[in-house]
């Protein structure tokens, strides 16, 4: 199991006592000739009887259903098909007076289309009046467009203003008329928010969000309906990992066997404990750190291999853990109390090595820009450096504990770290504002979803907890079933939109749980020693990664028929192919870092 004494690194010892605005097609057309049978009613015809139902269940009206396929053909572009299905079903898509209004909309007849409007037979005086005020709203910015800036103001004075609607909107252009010239017109509308470059077609669009939806069928409604039908079937699916996208054809179930739960690979070319993995935010590579003092990366081929690429050596003591940079071309590597070295990935070059005299580097994390790099010290302290090596800033952070992990978030300001044995602090860099996690057991370690929305915490009393952070912190789930007696046991989020929690345990076992439910559904056996870290690869929703005090990182893979597991390396090498005397039988190579920067 690997197991160490009480002087031994933080990242190894938890001690439990201190622990679309799409618009439409330019060929769609509004000519009578697609609607040949053209209705004169507003609104559908009226049943004679009983309203005609289709589908098995017979939830589904004919007529809506006809209307939603005709909308959609011409949105398409198909409108020969659609004018076909109209005229063959006898059920119109428009009435002539709802066709010959989208005209006088597309063809920018303003007060012909607000005269229309009023024709329609609308019921809801307050729709009236809000269709109207989009139509006069954008006649008013084509009047500016077109630098008539008096008929603009006649209409916003004498058209849009009586309507008493959206009078927030109303002083918004006219404070912006007063106070900009003809040229800072629409930069000024453009700061307060308004698209003055509106299309009559997205005009449509917004029409019939706002008009009943039996005048004018909403756009792309066959698609939303589709969709959701979908999303339905997908949230159903307990053990949904699937790789490939939903099909209409048939509806949707993932077996049991979309889990990674089969070992395809076994990593053996770390010479000691492997302490911490990751995959980079791509998928393509996989980084891991070991008790050897080296880090890895790891190549995953297009077969899904993975293949050593680089062996890094330099760091004088163990390496406790890696951080990829956003972009995935660099690496960080933080030795245990010592140095952060910098890596370029393609060429496997130390590129900068980040130290303070006197004293030791615990942590590190990449800021969203890939520009700067957040570090944690041995005095507490937390220092931003920029990619050179100058120190940016610096300030004293609140840790009385070990558990060295912290998190940029996603936006560059939020930074999550420890501030005790049991609370983890949230800090705001712009607003300085602070929330605070508190546990009841020790933090032994803790991850952010890759939303950046929750935070995953390993507890000392072998439970893990889900925090939502976005609106809270509240505890919203809870996983159990692991072992953690003496050691960090890092966890990760994974699979199909993060469905699932994988952790490691000191039972030498990978545990998965169901994120939503908190069920353990599989539970991986094949390591010999303590499951340090596992990683769960962004891309590929069925490869897992583990790493383990018996020297070797297995990748595990959705169990398909005709796969044998295959063993890379050998524990008397230093890398995939490299022998202790250096030399190569295979790929990767090995590089030293003497401690000095390099450019």
């Amino acid at each position: 199991m690997g197991g160490f004494e009480d002087d031994e690194p933080p990242s190894k010892r938890a001690r439990a006592s201190s622990v679309e605005s799409a618009s439409l097609p330019d060929c769609f057309s509004f000519s009578k000739s697609a609607n040949p049978l053209g209705s004169t009613m507003a609104r559908p015809l009226p049943s004679q009887g009983k309203e005609v139902m289709v589908g098995s269940k017979g939830v589904i009206k004919k007529e809506e259903f006809v209307r939603i396929i005709t909308k959609t053909l011409y949105s398409l572009g198909y409108e020969k098909s659609g004018a076909v299905l109209e005229e063959e079903s006898g059920i119109t898509l428009h009435n002539p007076m709802v066709n010959l209004f989208r005209e006088q909309v597309i063809d920018g007849k303003w007060d012909n289309a607000v005269v229309t409007l009023n024709k329609i037979g609308l019921l809801d005086e307050n729709i009236v009046k809000s269709a109207a005020f989009l139509i006069l709203e954008q006649k008013f910015f084509e009047l500016l467009r077109n630098d008539n800036v008096m008929g603009a103001m006649k209409t916003l004075r004498s058209e849009i203003t009586p309507l008493g609607v959206n009078r927030k909107r109303v002083h918004e252009l006219s404070s912006c008329m007063i106070s900009c010239s003809p040229q800072q017109l629409f930069l000024g509308f453009s700061k307060l928010g308004i698209d003055s470059s509106t299309s009559r077609s997205k005009l449509l669009e917004e029409l019939e969000k706002v008009l009943p939806p039996n005048v004018m069928v909403p756009e792309r409604r066959l698609e939303n309906l589709v969709e959701q039908a979908l999303t339905v079937q997908r949230d159903a699916c307990y053990f949904h990992n699937s790789i490939d996208g939903l099909s209409l054809y048939i509806d949707h179930h993932c077996g049991k066997d979309q889990i990674p739960s089969r070992a395809l690979q076994v990593l053996r070319a770390h010479r000691d404990e492997v302490w911490f993995i990751q995959f980079s935010n791509n998928g393509k590579y996989l980084a891991s750190a070991s008790n050897d003092k080296s880090a890895m990366i790891w190549e995953v081929d297009e077969d899904g291999e993975l293949l050593l690429k680089h062996t890094l050596n330099g760091h004088e003591k163990s390496v406790m853990m890696v951080a990829w940079s956003p972009d995935d071309c660099q690496l960080l590597t933080c030795g245990v109390e010592e140095t952060i070295r910098r890596w370029d990935v393609e060429s496997g070059k130390c590129l900068h090595v980040y130290e303070k005299p006197g004293i030791g580097f615990i942590s590190c994390a990449w800021f969203p820009d890939g520009k700067q790099i957040l570090s944690g010290l041995t005095d507490q302290h937390f220092c931003i450096w920029d990619l050179d090596g100058k120190e940016v800033d610096c300030w004293k952070g609140q840790r009385s504990t070990k558990t060295p992990d912290f998190v940029v978030g996603k936006d560059g300001k939020l930074i999550i770290s420890m501030n005790g044995e049991k609370t983890i602090l949230l800090f705001d860099r712009e607003t300085k504002q602070e929330r605070l996690i508190e546990e009841d057991h020790t933090i032994t370690s803790f991850s952010l979803s890759e939303d950046g929305d929750c935070l995953l915490v390993n507890l000392v009393n072998e439970v893990i907890h889900l925090w939502n952070i976005r609106n809270g912190p509240i505890r919203v789930n809870r996983y159990s079933g692991h072992k953690r007696t003496r050691f960090v046991i890092r966890s990760c989020f994974g699979g199909s939109e993060q469905a699932f929690i994988a952790s490691g345990s000191e039972d030498s076992q990978v545990y998965i749980w169901h994120r939503a439910t908190g069920d353990l559904i599989e539970t991986l056996a094949g390591h010999s020693g303590t499951v340090n870290c596992v990683s769960w690869n962004p891309a590929n929703p069925h490869m897992l990664a583990s790493a383990s005090d018996d020297h070797t990182i297995r990748i595990w893979g959705a169990k398909k028929a005709g796969l044998k597991r295959k063993d890379v390396g050998s524990s008397s090498c230093s890398s995939n192919g490299i022998h202790a005397n250096g030399n190569t039988h295979g790929n990767g190579f090995i590089h030293q870092c003497n401690g000095n920067s390099t450019k």
